[in-house]
């Protein structure tokens, strides 16, 4: 073999021996690796975006599930629809996720989709509303007695003993219109506030607050407060009370602390609205959710009845929101000052 045979040689064995060496480092250094660890993957399901509200929880949920925790977080709208709402149900069970929560549209209907979800190791939360005998791993909520409470409380406070009061309430496949209902019909009591009539608004039409007063108003009938189920129908009450020159007559109630419902209260036409902290409800529920996932014991000692189980429950604290104390959505950084004042000088 001449001098360049030989060179070559040795540098085919030399580049052979340094491959198969890189090969081996690369084999151990896989098998010595941690694998990697995979996300927690949660999907929410909401009724629909329609209303004001939904849209702060899913942006404050997804801000601290999948922001500051870490989580794949997967977000669905059921846009008002049961069958929609179902089937959803039955995507993120073939998808496989850890934790499923939801704005249930009716509190009954989609109880054996739940179920399904269940048995297929889900958890499963009721967000908001509950989820009747479907034995749910936490139902997290407002205090829903209360909020009706502060409604009839202010109301009381309003009129006279023995006035009327008109109750547009939301759907009764909503599992809170009745829980709120218990609250306000509690404190008017209280007053002999006379119930003149109650109707419910299906699906949360809001439309339905402006029908169904004026209906009432064209029928020569007087009344001197109305309890709406959230701000969306005090909007539409509101409209029908101004076609027919009773706004700001009429002592009107909702809940949501939506921003034209809080632009209505100072300006005169609306009397209050609740809050609800909604980002605290939506961050407390992403931490639960991350617990739930991981099989930690969540940190809940009170239940509530779904109408078979006794569930996991939290209710936070809701707060009646006046014209005098405004500036607590404002501080909370939940409107600002410029826009809820924007048409009074």
């Amino acid at each position: 073999m001449n001098t360049k045979g030989i060179a070559l040689f040795v540098l085919l064995s030399f580049t052979l021996v340094s491959l198969a060496s890189c090969n081996q480092t690369k084999s151990e250094e896989d098998r010595n690796a941690k694998p990697q660890e995979n996300k927690i993957e949660i999907g929410v399901i909401f009724d629909s975006f329609l209303i004001e509200r939904w849209q702060r929880d899913r942006d404050a949920f997804v801000t601290k599930a999948q922001n500051e925790l870490g989580a794949n977080v997967n977000i669905q709208n059921a846009n008002g629809d049961v069958k929609e709402q179902e089937q959803l149900i039955n995507y993120f069970i073939g998808k496989k996720v850890d934790v499923l929560v939801i704005v249930p549209i009716d509190c009954e209907a989609i109880t054996k989709a739940v179920k399904r979800a269940k048995e297929a190791g889900i958890k499963v939360i009721a967000y908001d509303r509950l989820i009747k005998e479907a034995n749910v791993d936490l139902y997290i909520t407002f205090d829903n007695i209360k909020v009706g409470q502060l409604m009839g409380k202010t109301m009381s406070e309003h009129l006279n003993t023995n006035e009327t009061v008109f109750m547009m309430c939301g759907p009764t496949t909503d599992n809170n219109v009745s829980l709120v209902g218990k609250g306000f019909l509690q404190e008017i009591e209280k007053n002999k506030l006379q119930v003149v009539e109650t109707k419910n608004a299906s699906g949360w039409l809001a439309e339905s607050g402006y029908e169904d007063i004026n209906e009432y108003l064209n029928a020569n009938k007087s009344v001197n407060g109305i309890m709406c189920g959230n701000d969306g129908l005090a909007g539409q009450v509101i409209t029908a009370l101004s076609e027919h020159q009773l706004a700001g007559k009429v002592c009107v109630v909702g809940q949501d602390a939506d921003l034209d419902a809080c632009q209505r209260i100072v300006e005169g036409t609306q009397t209050m609205t609740v809050y609800k902290p909604f980002s605290k409800l939506a961050d407390l529920a992403a931490s639960y959710a991350i617990k739930l996932a991981k099989g930690e014991e969540l940190p809940v000692n009170k239940t509530f009845s779904d109408g078979k189980y006794s569930v996991p429950y939290v209710g936070l604290e809701p707060i009646a929101i006046t014209k005098e104390n405004m500036n607590m959505v404002i501080d909370d950084g939940f409107h600002l000052k410029e826009d809820i004042y924007m048409n009074v000088k």
